[in-house]
């Protein structure tokens, strides 16, 4: 049988008994990581050992290492970057740019593969606005659909030569939310012909990396009562007019744009079209509650995981001095 369609987060540095039988009933497609899971990298390499070996197979583990503001690894054990924003901003030059965060996430890459870590949820194609909520907009690479494509197929590639699979978020868009969906439910009122050539032109340049996840936003051209990651609407708009069709996942459940049951809100992102629900607290009860609501992946939600997952492929030989000398390089001959 297939693994269930959804990802768990853990509740520490070690997986006791009682997770390990939850994860090996429940059967999730794959785990994240965050900082509460993060000691030393010999622990992390035991932990994404032991989560593999709870569901009997070489599961996807997943974390969120953007650098800056939203990292799980933290100096002095591992590099320590910028926002990304104010690493683009540093350079002239787009080639600069681009060069400069493909080598920023080649360097993630290496540190992720080391540890047993194979998705980064990076790149984000999220065109940044100057009201876009201060929880975002120092996460984005420029503030014009070309510059964030450019860039963000330089984070992929980056992530892809070493050996790190590569997640397209928060689809479709989430420039131009006023409010943190981790606490509210944002909704854009823009007209979906501007969407389309502002909002989704990055994603649709984006659309074949092998994984994306939804953004919790309302947007009323699509559907004025339901946020993408519910909405049928939403998800056959990034399917149809974004072309996405690799494997998509949900932002997490557990964030406060969602509201009722976790079960229910499991369900309702899979009818909505998603492919995989993620839930990150790591809180049993919630994980539960998401299991009862999540069958195995069937049908087309199975090939395009797996078809994502057959696109993990071993690293380059490039060598991380070497890219932190071309990187320094590029950072000392800015404008």
């Amino acid at each position: 049988m297939a693994p269930r369609a959804a990802i768990f987060g853990c509740r520490g540095p070690e997986l006791g008994p009682d997770e390990r039988a939850f994860f090996a009933e429940a059967d999730p497609w794959g785990f994240i990581l965050f900082s509460r899971n993060i000691v030393a990298p010999d622990q992390v390499r035991r932990l994404a050992a032991s989560l593999r070996e709870a569901v009997g197979r070489d599961a996807p583990i997943l974390i969120d290492q953007e650098g800056g503001r939203v990292a799980r690894l933290h100096p002095p054990l591992w590099r320590g970057w910028a926002d990304a924003l104010d690493e683009v901003e540093t350079l002239a030059e787009p080639a600069s740019r681009a060069e400069a965060m493909r080598l920023r996430y080649r360097l993630i890459a290496a540190e992720l593969a080391d540890l047993g870590i194979d998705v980064n949820c990076a790149p984000l194609a999220d065109v940044a606005q100057a009201d876009t909520h201060p929880f975002l907009r120092s996460r984005c690479y420029g503030n014009d659909p070309e510059t964030v494509a450019h860039i963000g197929r330089a984070v992929a590639d980056g992530l892809l030569a070493g050996g790190v699979l590569p997640v397209l978020k928060h689809v479709p868009g989430h420039g131009r939310a006023r409010a943190d969906s981790h606490h509210d439910l944002p909704t854009v009122t823009t007209p979906l012909s501007e969407l389309g050539i502002t909002d989704f032109a990055p994603f649709r340049a984006l659309a074949d990396l092998p994984l994306a996840m939804t953004a919790h936003i309302v947007y009323t051209a699509l559907d004025p009562e339901r946020p993408a990651t519910l909405s049928s609407t939403c998800i056959a708009a990034i399917r149809e007019m974004i072309g996405f069709q690799g494997a998509l996942m949900t932002d997490d459940l557990s964030m406060r744009a969602l509201d009722g049951p976790m079960e229910a809100r499991a369900r309702a992102a899979l009818a909505a079209g998603c492919d995989l629900v993620l839930h990150c607290n790591g809180d049993r009860s919630e994980m539960e509650m998401v299991a009862a609501g999540t069958p195995p992946l069937a049908d087309e939600a199975a090939v395009r995981a797996a078809r994502a997952l057959a696109m993990r492929r071993p690293a380059d030989e490039a060598d991380p001095a070497g890219l932190e000398a071309a990187l320094a390089e590029l950072r000392n001959a800015r404008a």
